[in-house]
């Protein structure tokens, strides 16, 4: 298969100037997030999440907030024939899953916008999927997400959301960040990325945002937004708290 990777913008003037948090947080700690997710086990969230999307061949899906494009690359990984675009606001990580892809020779298109917008004429997408992503986007922007959702998915079509959501926990105190004898203090990468840990441990918990995800949150959005049998279908009690993994279907 020849691999067709594309960048789009489809930010209007406006929104050209309208502020985002990225991924880690801040900008400039972009370069180490694809480190940090391979060592937060963050594909594992990712495979989980493509397992219970389901992708079909030929089937054509948006990524929100793709970042980076793990997500997206790993749908692709499962269902090469699928057609996925990802989006999000972010043209650095989008230029990263870029080179991504085209390493991987696989096809994808990368459009920059924001999830109030989903790139998709109505009812032409199978799939909507997104990963870690919702936590970062306003009330305004959550409701705008879960409505244009609804309105590019075709009848039949479904939304898969993981996210942080659910009653927040603690188990990761005993084996995660803070886990493994020797390693509570010292110096270099290793060590960098333990504190990095921590750090977003600790804004995931204090993130309003995360907050409106909290109980049934997730399945509340989209339920409001007129999707149909949105409940979540799985969870996982992450060193950062608890990730749930929710799915909806239009009718």
């Amino acid at each position: 298969m020849t691999s067709d990777v594309r960048i789009l913008d489809q930010r209007t003037p406006e929104e050209r100037e309208h502020p985002f948090l990225p991924g880690m947080g801040k900008a400039w700690l972009m370069p180490l997030y694809d480190v940090f997710s391979r060592v937060s086990g963050v594909g594992a969230l990712h495979r989980r999440a493509v397992e219970v999307a389901d992708v079909g061949p030929g089937q054509a899906v948006v990524d929100v907030g793709c970042g980076t494009g793990n997500l997206s690359l790993a749908l692709l990984a499962a269902q090469p024939k699928a057609r996925v675009t990802g989006l999000d606001p972010d043209g650095h990580s989008l230029r990263r899953a870029a080179r991504k892809a085209r390493r991987r020779g696989v096809s994808l298109t990368l459009v920059q916008g924001y999830a109030d917008r989903i790139p998709a004429e109505d009812a032409s997408l199978d799939h909507v999927v997104s990963s870690l992503a919702l936590h970062h986007v306003d009330d305004d922007g959550r409701v705008a997400f879960a409505r244009d959702a609804l309105r590019a998915l075709r009848p039949g079509g479904t939304v898969t959301i993981l996210d942080f959501g659910g009653p927040m926990t603690d188990a990761h105190e005993a084996h995660g960040v803070h886990g493994g004898q020797g390693h509570q203090h010292g110096h270099g990468p290793f060590h960098f990325l333990r504190h990095l840990s921590q750090l977003m441990r600790s804004r995931v918990a204090q993130n309003p945002v995360v907050a409106r995800n909290l109980g049934n949150g997730i399945v509340t959005l989209l339920a409001e937004a007129g999707f149909d049998d949105a409940r979540e279908v799985d969870h996982v009690d992450h060193r950062f708290g608890r990730v749930t993994i929710v799915r909806a279907t239009r009718t």
